[in-house]
């Protein structure tokens, strides 16, 4: 008995050491794309030396931010989808979490937005706009396509 209770303990302490190593894991590779973006940006919107010094902080604190509420609002939907099959969503929930989540969105990058331009130089904060838009772009692009994946009409030609 007392080996089944050692056993048991210990594999619940190996499950919880691996669940931590992938969070840091994670972590890392979020942390990583953040580092990979900010180099973009500033290559692309042409900061200067003290350019990068002010906004850096205020961009990591930006996209840790949004990363986290992120994670809120996956957890969220998944717990929403994982119902019982036989049991409907709670559509009206679901759009009003949308909804906030929206806003949110809107008012974070509103007082992002206001923080930046204290920093930069209206032209300037257009190109770091775009560089972000363009980042974007370039990481969507670069996403393997889904076995899922039905092509658009367009993709045929």
């Amino acid at each position: 008995m007392k080996v089944l209770k050692k056993s048991i303990l210990l594999m619940l302490i190996a499950l919880s050491a691996m669940a931590s190593a992938q969070e840091n894991w994670n972590n890392a590779k979020v942390e990583e794309m953040h580092e990979h973006k900010w180099k973009f940006i500033v290559e692309q919107a042409n900061l200067s030396p003290s350019e990068v010094l002010l906004v850096k902080p205020i961009f990591l604190q930006y996209e840790k931010t949004i990363w986290s509420q992120h994670l809120r609002n996956r957890e969220f939907f998944h717990s929403v989808m994982k119902l019982d099959k036989n049991n409907k969503p709670n559509y009206a929930e679901i759009n009003d979490r949308y909804a906030e989540i929206e806003y949110i969105q809107g008012l974070n990058f509103r007082n992002y937005h206001l923080k930046l331009r204290k920093l930069l130089t209206p032209e300037t904060l257009f190109n770091y706009y775009k560089a972000e838009r363009d980042f974007k772009r370039k990481l969507l692009q670069n996403l393997p396509k889904r076995p899922d994946h039905h092509p658009e009409p367009d993709e045929f030609h």
